[in-house]
């Protein structure tokens, strides 16, 4: 019989061999579902990972693609680690957007020394005063967060769609669609020949900083302490409501910046599909990455890549662009599966005769006696 003991230590090799195993089984998972597509399962993993990483145009799109992954990857990951669990990135994350459509077409004569700055507060403001209830409720009341700041993604997405179909609606085209942001507001090109934006390197800047903080800070010994144990870090004096409020509030700013990167920095407007699930995948980022900002990081330039290269595969090869989906999602269910060994190890259970479990025979003489 095998059962999960609790492991005393954890070795630095343990975590990136068993990511090394999740990458070999997902293929091994999804090696029969390309073949029955009608490609070859090492010929489409090689669009998927090595073609888009290639030119340096390909290598852009990759970085602009992981953009917004940074943003809510990097957002999911700090309330994870204080021990709120925000699924409402993806919420945030819309209503950063608004706020950046906001501020950029009713200031659309700032200078851009002042624009940019000035979307990104309101932007940031925006993400934390929409996890503020959530985050109240939670160390408050005690109601779970995952619940209401899950149900708060379709208000947000209600809120978009409302404004778009009533006094946002684009009164040039009269689609559903913003008016476009004053030319201050629009983030330069920070990789010439590519459509890499500032977005990305403030993505960069603020997971530097994350990680500064919670390896190297005692805010981020309080933050890992709260996570792990909030009545144990309550026992040793930590503030937990405080720890994992204002951890609450800095994940859905920096959700809400990541609305701003993507309007200011690729689309110029608010539309509709101005996130793809963006907030969703982020928790998927932040869970591979195993919390770390340099594993969202990480992370999140691989599934920029995948995407990319779903679209040389599916173009090239003839194989479904969901296909790169289905990879992506393989690869996270069976990494959540596999990281539980990061804090478990496996123990095979032998049973043994005992005087006490074995079955003594009494001869029927004695009994008879």
């Amino acid at each position: 019989m095998i059962r999960l003991v609790l492991r005393g230590r954890e070795p630095r090799w343990l975590a990136p061999l068993l990511v090394g195993c999740a990458v070999v089984i997902t293929y091994v998972l999804t090696a029969p579902l390309i073949r029955w597509a009608g490609a070859n399962p090492m010929a489409a993993y090689r669009r998927y990972v090595i073609t888009p990483l290639t030119t340096p145009v390909s290598i852009g799109e990759v970085l602009l693609t992981s953009t917004p992954l940074l943003f809510t990857g990097l957002a999911v990951a700090i309330a994870f680690r204080a021990g709120f669990y925000n699924i409402g990135a993806e919420g945030q994350f819309l209503v950063g957007a608004v706020a950046a459509t906001w501020v950029g077409t009713t200031f659309d004569g700032v200078p851009a020394a002042a624009a940019i700055p000035f979307a990104l507060v309101a932007g940031a403001l925006a993400g934390a005063l929409w996890i503020l209830i959530p985050a109240l409720l939670r160390v408050g009341f005690r109601i779970d967060e995952v619940v209401t700041t899950l149900l708060l993604n379709p208000v947000a997405l209600l809120l978009v769609q409302g404004l778009l179909n009533g006094p946002w609606r684009n009164p040039v085209s009269q689609f559903p669609e913003s008016a476009h942001i004053g030319p201050g507001f629009n983030f330069p090109t920070v990789i010439p020949g590519t459509r890499v934006h500032l977005g990305f390197a403030i993505a960069i800047v603020l997971a530097a900083l994350a990680w500064l903080v919670l390896a190297r800070t005692a805010t981020g010994l309080r933050m890992r302490a709260v996570g792990l144990s909030s009545t144990g870090a309550r026992f040793n004096g930590v503030g937990v409501e405080r720890t994992m409020l204002s951890s609450a509030l800095v994940s859905g700013a920096i959700a809400g910046m990541g609305g701003v990167s993507q309007v200011c920095g690729l689309q110029r407007q608010l539309t509709g599909e101005i996130s793809a699930g963006f907030g969703y995948t982020g928790i998927v980022v932040a869970t591979l990455g195993a919390l770390t900002p340099v594993g969202v990081v990480l992370v999140a330039m691989l599934l920029g890549d995948i995407v990319v290269g779903a679209d040389s595969a599916s173009l090239v090869l003839q194989v479904p662009p969901q296909m790169g989906q289905v990879v992506t999602a393989t690869l996270l269910l069976v990494t959540v599966g596999i990281l539980v060994l990061r804090r478990y190890r496996p123990v095979v259970n032998r049973r043994r005769r005992t005087a006490e479990t074995r079955a003594e025979v009494i001869p029927l003489e004695e009994v008879r006696q």
